[in-house]
């Protein structure tokens, strides 16, 4: 079956799922292009040569990065201040890669190859113990947004089959105490 073009601009991007284009993740910036919804210019990740592909793809003109959604940087990485993590595990949950490792009242670090900078673990904070600082990896490149689109993938699976659990649990719970409630006659 033929990839739609949703899919094929979603391929494009960089996979950070930043948020900074507007839209909840690379997916549906990818569909809101595919329906005109949206510019190609909104990525900062994807940048100049970002955006150059969606033209290409689009057939369109490239253009300049929107700087209403942001600027284009070197390649960064989320650092957690590791003396200053309280281990309130409030960064991990908006990290859409589990690039996060911690556990409650533990201090909490970044696996750096693993880290898209979205930065959504930022706000989170209530130490504001994390900052990006310039990676030493190479440039960002599509074996990066492959391997950040699977754990991505990988982690809303999880989140899902968890969710799921949970309300079977609830029923089985629900419906035991509906007999044990259950008037003997």
């Amino acid at each position: 079956m033929p990839e739609s073009l949703a899919e094929r601009i979603d391929a494009l991007l960089p996979q950070t799922q930043c948020r900074k284009c507007g839209y909840q993740g690379c997916k549906p910036y990818a569909e809101a292009i595919s329906q005109g919804q949206a510019d190609i210019n909104q990525c900062p990740p994807g940048g100049e040569q970002g955006i150059k592909k969606l033209a290409d793809l689009l057939g369109v003109a490239a253009k300049q990065l929107d700087p209403d959604f942001g600027v284009e940087r070197p390649r960064l990485v989320a650092v957690i201040n590791e003396a200053d993590c309280i281990g309130c595990t409030k960064c991990i949950p908006p990290c859409p890669t589990d690039a996060i490792l911690g556990a409650s009242k533990h201090m909490h670090t970044v696996i750096a190859q693993q880290c898209t900078v979205c930065e959504l673990c930022v706000a989170p904070c209530p130490v504001n113990c994390i900052t990006m600082e310039i990676s030493p990896l190479p440039a960002w490149n599509q074996d990066d947004a492959e391997q950040a689109r699977q754990r991505f993938q990988a982690k809303n699976q999880r989140l899902a089959r968890l969710e799921a659990e949970k309300i079977e649990r609830l029923n089985r719970q629900k419906q035991l105490l509906a007999k044990l409630n259950k008037p003997k006659t």
